[in-house]
């Protein structure tokens, strides 16, 4: 016995059958290759936003093709205003976010979601004016929108047509 636990051979031996264990846990293990995004049903979250805020809800009317909704929440803002957040896997498996909220002031919430406060441009979605914000150094591509009553926000990794098709998709929910 003493001659397989030392010197060379031992430690052949002792690799071996590491190895060995290592290759059959492996084996037995469940392995997927396919790509799992959680999916979040959000309309629950929108519909209390809805009954916590003084103004009418945006949210999609429904989600862009492909798109995989996988997170949402509701949370205090600057000043105890409220905020939702809707975030999404891309089609093209990119990151994306909408946020909105009346926080005051608007160009401070924008500011903030956005990571930046320079306007790069406009872009027309819907025959309407979003204002497009680009942070180099975190490939974050947002577009606003500041209403009378609420700012809408939608950033992340997307490109400018991914975040496009996003904004396309909201409409204003009835008060209550």
């Amino acid at each position: 016995m003493r001659r397989f636990t030392q010197g060379l051979y031992g430690y052949a031996v002792a690799l071996f059958v590491c190895l060995a264990g290592a290759g059959l846990f492996l084996l037995v293990t469940p392995q997927s290759r396919e790509e799992h995004i959680p999916r979040l049903e959000y309309s629950i979250t929108v519909a209390n936003f809805g009954h916590a805020v003084p103004f009418g809800v945006w949210a999609p009317r429904q989600d862009p093709a492909g798109w995989v909704p996988n997170s949402n929440r509701i949370a205090k803002g600057e000043n105890g205003a409220q905020v939702l957040y809707l975030g999404y896997a891309t089609a093209k498996r990119e990151h994306a976010m909408f946020a909105q909220s009346n926080e005051q002031p608007a160009a401070g919430f924008a500011n903030r979601m956005s990571n930046t406060d320079k306007t790069e441009g406009t872009q027309q979605i819907g025959g309407v004016a979003w204002e497009q914000r680009f942070r180099e150094d975190k490939n974050q591509r947002s577009l606003v929108r500041v209403l009378p009553d609420v700012t809408l926000v939608i950033t992340g990794t997307a490109d400018w047509a991914e975040l496009g098709e996003l904004a396309a998709q909201l409409q204003q929910r009835p008060k209550g």
